[in-house]
């Protein structure tokens, strides 16, 4: 209890208490206030605690520079979020599309899933970590289901089969971690502490900790959708609903990463151990190549976001596994940038999807004549997740690039030919949506644009301009990574 009076409270508290309300209010419109002020006030308590890091916060729970990062990026995508799921539920019952039994449950739901995020990302136990991050799995997997279509169940029942594959598999390791730790540690919650993990790790079984990562990497890789990993995700991503599609894509997926990354720590403090580089890389290229290949096959506009946040998550892994200094700093800057940039892209679908009704590609045409702000908005939002300047993607991307030339210079030739090839996909299909003669338009109004413009300002100002603390903190984190 004491932990929860700490600072880094507000950001479980304030969750736990909204979803608590949330279930009790039944006027949709109601519950979309009380959700925007809630994630309002976790951000504020995000900032806080960026302002104002605790040095102790109990046995369960702990702030470092690492997570810290995480918690900020959850907020700020959380409550653009939930800005937009206001004006994009209230359409899809005004259209007939949702009914308001449908998101009866959607604003606790939310409320759960961001703390199980922000729990996940806080506490120092490995075990309460992987109960955390299976709570968020459930949660989306009933947020995927939430427009009741058979095309939602079906994506939904894909999603918890394979997600409990993965976590099933992720459970393991942590087991394995445990019992490698027991013998050198002792019993209880210290064989489950990431710090003392750390600290101990040149004593435990290099053999028994390689399986234990083995099946880490599997596991959690399952919730970053890497190849091939990742078949629940576009299911996922196309048939939810597009709120949910920008949290899995801007937030859930790097909880997978930052999962990976703690176990990781602790397998580069035993000297024993192999590299666990080698298997990430090997993912990471893998996800790569095939989503930039599966860019050019599809036809809806959801599934085809989806494609490239796997492609994406395969750039991440690709540099921690790299590691150094320069990877990693990559690494965790292509996290942040893509979670801003991605949800951005998925609030402009949403509005897009609204205009003309549909998702399929083919219908959508000339969004720059028909709707200016909204079309120079997407083209925007595109040429930012392409990784080009000046945005911060670009700049994320070349780090990448720089440190694989250096280290493994016939890696990022591969890697370079993946983004190429992810670059032609995206600007083929961005030539036809936005540009030409106008396709017709289901609705002449569309949806607020501010929290694109929130997301995609932030990630044009840093790829214009990495202030010097972030850029120290971005280091001194990137240095812990080994």
């Amino acid at each position: 209890m004491s932990a929860l009076l700490n600072p880094a409270g507000g950001i479980l508290l304030v969750p736990l208490i909204a979803a608590c309300v949330l279930a009790f209010i039944r006027n949709y419109r109601i519950a979309s206030w009380i959700n925007v002020g809630a994630a309002f006030l976790t951000l504020l308590a995000a900032l806080r605690l960026l302002l104002w890091r605790p040095s102790s916060l109990g046995s369960l729970l702990a702030v470092d520079d690492f997570n810290i990062v995480f918690l900020v990026l959850n907020a700020i995508v959380g409550f653009t979020t939930t800005v937009f799921a206001k004006g994009y539920l209230a359409h899809e019952i005004s259209s007939g599309h949702l009914k308001p039994w449908h998101i009866r449950y959607f604003h606790p739901l939310y409320q759960i899933l961001m703390g199980a995020m922000n729990l996940a990302l806080l506490t120092s136990i490995a075990g309460l970590m992987w109960v955390q991050i299976e709570i968020a799995t459930l949660i989306t997997i009933l947020m995927v289901g939430i427009p009741r279509t058979h095309e939602s169940l079906e994506a939904a029942w894909k999603y918890f089969i394979l997600g409990s594959v993965g976590i099933s598999l992720a459970l393991f390791g942590t087991i394995l971690v445990y019992s490698v730790a027991q013998p050198v540690v002792g019993d209880g919650l210290a064989a489950m502490t990431f710090t003392t993990l750390v600290a101990h790790a040149a004593q435990f079984d290099p053999d028994m900790l390689n399986l234990a990562f083995v099946f880490i990497l599997l596991g959690y890789g399952t919730k970053a959708g890497l190849f091939p990993l990742h078949a629940w995700l576009p299911d996922a991503h196309a048939e939810g609903p597009t709120p949910v599609s920008a949290i899995l894509s801007g937030l859930l997926l790097n909880l997978g990463i930052y999962a990976i990354l703690r176990f990781k720590m602790v397998l580069a403090a035993n000297p024993h151990t192999m590299a666990p580089g080698p298997l990430m890389m090997m993912l990471g290229l893998a996800s790569v190549v095939f989503a930039a290949l599966m860019l050019y096959r599809r036809s809806d506009i959801k599934r085809f976001f989806a494609y490239s946040s796997i492609e994406h998550m395969g750039v991440i892994a690709f540099a921690f596994g790299l590691g150094g200094p320069l990877a990693n700093f990559a690494g965790l800057l292509h996290m942040a940038m893509h979670s801003l940039a991605k949800s951005g892209i998925f609030f402009t679908v949403g509005n897009v999807m609204r205009l003309k009704g549909t998702q399929k590609m083919a219908a959508i045409r000339g969004l720059t004549s028909s709707h200016p702000l909204l079309g120079w908005t997407f083209v925007a939002a595109v040429v930012a997740i392409a990784g080009l300047p000046p945005f911060g993607l670009f700049t994320s991307e070349f780090l990448v690039v720089s440190a694989a030339m250096q280290q493994q210079p016939l890696l990022a030739g591969v890697l370079v030919l993946g983004l190429i090839i992810s670059l032609g996909g995206l600007f083929w299909r961005l030539n036809q949506l936005a540009f030409g003669e106008p396709s017709p338009n289901a609705e002449e109004a569309h949806g607020p644009l501010w929290p694109i413009a929130v997301n995609l300002s932030l990630v044009l100002l840093l790829g214009i301009y990495i202030p010097g603390p972030v850029a120290l903190w971005f280091q001194h984190v990137a240095k812990l990574l080994g």
